[in-house]
């Protein structure tokens, strides 16, 4: 694992202290950390833009069986990898290189009642410690534009997955406005770790890589939508206790203005697809 990649998203998304913060505001909201339900916790373990409202349509493009084995790439605090076992029947495995959020998904995911059908490993997406031709299907949201080798990530998916099996994707892209991103935004606090590319290369990228596609739409519109509707909630005040600010802090207002901005300017764009293995 390259310890400065790690400890540039290490030092962005989380800190050591991150489950006694989560666990203090879920007694603070009356809750028994050990005894938890997935609509408690939405908020704080479905960091991408949409929510659960934007994995559940991705799960609904991929055509799951009940007991298929997916891989959640950079699966953060586990909330797509609960939400997969809970509404789906499958087996997931969720690999964040953040140990964090690897921590905090642990637990989670044992106080909603689902360790029986996931597992959570710390390991870098460009090179996982999981065995050939082993997933049916690799389930990635917000993901590629923190690795900064993405031929090496999308090799190594290709790897892991099984002859046929599925790439899911919910990413964040360039947009056809180049001028500078503003920065912060809740995947990168400068250019230095956000490795955003354009559609047509993430097209050329998939292709070189083994896949072919399925299936992709933009989904930008959506997204500035959800968004705007979010920014509005926080800054007046109306999102409760277990909000993103308990993971990213304070600056996380100013990163949802930020990707509201940057949307609205089409510097940034959303695609969602699904990709199959040759």
């Amino acid at each position: 694992m390259n310890s400065t990649h790690q400890d540039l998203l290490t030092s962005h998304y989380a800190d050591e202290h991150l489950a006694t913060r989560l666990r203090e505001a879920i007694i603070a909201e009356g809750l028994d950390p050990e005894q938890l339900t997935l609509d408690a916790i939405a908020a704080i373990d479905q960091l991408h833009v949409g929510g659960r409202r934007s994995s559940r349509q991705l799960a609904e493009q991929a055509g799951f069986l009940p007991g298929q084995k997916v891989l959640d790439l950079g699966c953060g605090t586990g909330g797509s990898s609960r939400l997969l076992v809970d509404e789906h029947g499958l087996q997931v495995v969720g690999v964040d290189i953040t140990q964090p959020f690897v921590d905090v998904a642990q637990w989670l995911t044992q106080a909603t009642g689902l360790t029986a059908r996931t597992q959570f490993v710390c390991a870098d997406a460009q090179n996982l410690p999981l065995e050939d031709a082993s997933f049916d299907a690799v389930w990635s949201q917000h993901t590629l534009m923190n690795l900064p080798d993405l031929t090496k990530g999308l090799a190594e998916v290709n790897r892991v997955l099984k002859p046929k099996g599925s790439l899911l994707l919910h990413e964040v892209l360039q947009g056809d406005n180049l001028e500078p991103l503003s920065f912060p935004v809740p995947w990168a606090d400068t250019a230095n770790t956000s490795h955003l590319i354009t559609p047509a290369e993430l097209e050329k990228q998939l292709t070189a890589a083994g896949f072919v596609k399925v299936k992709q739409q933009e989904v930008t519109e959506q997204a500035l939508n959800w968004r705007k509707k979010h920014t509005d909630k926080e800054a007046r005040g109306q999102t409760g206790i277990l909000t993103p600010q308990l993971i990213f802090g304070p600056r996380f207002l100013h990163m949802g203005k930020n990707l509201m901005a940057n949307l609205a300017a089409g510097k940034v764009r959303l695609i969602e697809g699904v990709w199959q293995k040759v």
